[in-house]
């Protein structure tokens, strides 16, 4: 214990020097790059422990997310245009809405209980993915990983920022008609018009201030966000029926245009699809759930999850159904739908409609996207970069230097790449799983997972279980994938089929092999009785939450032999 107090005195001096106090700058004059130095380095930077306050364990002031909370927030995450166009690309595959539905619902019934039970590290412990990793990678190759998903959620920025553009584009059309007709300055070669341009800039230069605000505090965002888009989506579907009634639409009458097996491997791979598509958030759970009050509060999420997108994957094909008769085509995004409304009463019920889908937007993408790069940003820098800071460098790359425009028009095999992304982050995620559920058995010791050179070095920083268990989650896969990113088919129908489950087959081979290994040749020194948490003695910030002071009291026995 007394090793621990004169390490933290060490770090403290640290601190006090990276942050340039007075009487050390004056022994050394700085020079510009020092200055510059000093400017950028963050006021919570830890030398000792490489680490800050957006990176260590939420301290107990900050643990404050409830139940409500969370529920509001994977409400939040689904309740959005995207939401919207759910069943589309299903039923194109040719499913029936029942089966697409069913589809869907089953896909985020996995997600929901898959975030939930990743989650609960980050309930138990308060610590971000970035620093769970580090138990199973070890302190290197966990950058790795950490790049990886920060790379994923910095490209889905930006695409997102663009459907963000679409809702505001919709508001001017509804505050101003005139802008409809507003001349197209750019050439063809930019693949985006003056009136989208326009709208991307206000809907990019609006987000920033809700960058700003602490990841614990935006949770009113959420709130707002469960509150006006559902009304929205309801109100948006009763005047659909209201006007043509859909219970005859062929959308409704048509069956699925596929049978027999290739029915089944039909729905199979649209289910492997939509699990999928989640796995970014299965992934970084913990930054989310390491807010949590208690562990309890994150259980709402295995219920909030596939409920709501159910519910707005059923108004998206009544929405869609209804427009077929209406307007003689099927609208599956909402904004198409309400830009048609071009009355005064009408215009008014648009604005209002595409304000809350632009709320929608913003809190999807902070959910989904910004969040999750910034921690990992924040773990990758922790001197220079904290959330608010890299939430805004996520916004900066994602919405300007990727120019969603030119993807989303013109890079086909770009998206299916994003949407295969999964084979990599699903091995990524059963490794996890694995190692916290089964290898330590949900014993973390938290202050040796900041310490670089402690018992979660493994080899080198590089633990190789991890690392070959990971090869075996992805490397199969590779066949199948490859094609479907250069727009081709698979000629092997064994390829095929292993790639229409490669989420399952990626977590799930990812998850045993990692296991396997570790059994056979177990790193001894990580296997620790009792769980071991932060505490003030390392982290002044009072990390130890009520909950667990009395087991990490009985832990900190262990502490003093570390």
């Amino acid at each position: 214990m007394d090793e621990v107090k004169e390490q933290h005195k060490v770090e403290t001096t640290a601190l006090d020097y990276d942050s340039g106090s007075a009487e050390l700058v004056a022994q050394k004059p700085l020079g510009f790059w020092g200055k510059v130095n000093n400017f950028l380095l963050l006021d919570s930077a830890t030398e000792g422990v490489y680490s800050n306050h957006d990176l260590d364990p939420v301290p107990v002031a900050e643990q404050h997310w409830n139940m409500k909370d969370y529920a509001l927030f994977w409400i939040s995450d689904n309740l959005s245009v995207s939401g919207f166009r759910n069943a589309a690309s299903v039923m194109e595959e040719g499913l029936s809405w029942k089966l697409a539905l069913l589809c869907i619902a089953l896909a985020n019934i996995v997600q929901g209980v898959v975030v939930t039970i990743n989650g609960m590290v980050g309930a138990k412990y308060h610590i971000p993915f970035s620093i769970q990793s580090r138990a199973s990678y070890g302190y290197y190759l966990s950058y790795l990983m950490i790049l990886m998903r920060c790379i994923v959620g910095i490209f889905w920025y930006g695409v997102q920022c663009y459907t963000g553009a679409e809702c505001v584009q919709s508001m001017l059309y509804a505050l101003w008609p005139s802008f409809r007709n507003v001349k197209n300055r750019l050439p063809e070669s930019a693949n985006i018009t003056t009136q989208l341009m326009t709208a991307y800039v206000i809907y990019f230069l609006t987000c920033l201030p809700f960058h700003y605000v602490g990841v614990h505090r935006v949770k009113w965002l959420f709130m707002l966000k469960s509150i006006t888009t559902p009304i929205c989506a309801f109100a948006i579907m009763g005047w659909m029926v209201h006007q043509v009634g859909v219970g005859q639409t062929s959308l409704f009458t048509e069956g699925n245009t596929v049978k027999g097996s290739a029915l089944a491997w039909t729905f199979v791979s649209s289910l492997n699809s939509n699990i999928g598509s989640g796995t970014t958030l299965m992934v970084n759970a913990p930054d989310y759930s390491r807010y949590a009050r208690k562990k309890s509060d994150t259980f709402i999420t295995m219920f909030a999850v596939p409920f709501t997108a159910t519910v707005i994957t059923v108004i998206g094909v009544i929405v869609a159904a209804g427009s077929k008769i209406l307007y003689g085509e099927i609208l599956w995004d909402p904004l198409e739908v309400i830009n048609k409304w071009t009355s005064s009463g009408g215009r008014a019920a648009a604005f209002f409609c595409a304000l809350s889908f632009y709320f929608s937007q913003v809190g999807l993408n902070i959910a989904a996207n910004s969040l999750a790069a910034a921690n990992d940003l924040n773990c990758i820098f922790p001197r220079y970069i904290n959330i608010r800071r890299g939430q805004f460098i996520a916004a900066l790359l994602g919405s300007w230097a990727l120019t969603p425009w030119n993807i989303l028009t013109s890079a086909s095999g770009f998206l299916n790449f994003m949407g295969g992304y999964s084979i990599w982050l699903g091995p990524l995620l059963g490794i996890l799983l694995s190692d916290y559920y089964f290898v330590h058995n949900r014993k973390y010791d938290i202050p040796e997972l900041y310490n670089f050179n402690g018992r979660y070095r493994y080899m080198n920083g590089f633990n190789w279980r991890a690392f070959l268990a990971f090869f075996i989650g992805w490397v199969p896969l590779l066949p199948g994938f490859i094609p479907v990113i250069q727009g081709g088919s698979v000629t092997s129908e064994g390829i095929s089929h292993l790639y229409e489950v490669g989420y399952f087959y990626g977590t799930g081979s990812a998850m045993l092999s990692y296991y396997v290994l570790c059994r056979f040749f177990p790193q001894e020194e990580t296997y620790i009785e009792q769980g071991v948490w932060a505490t003030e003695s390392v982290f002044p910030d009072g990390i130890m939450s009520e909950e667990f002071e009395v087991e990490a009291g009985a832990a900190m026995g262990n502490m003093g032999k570390v």
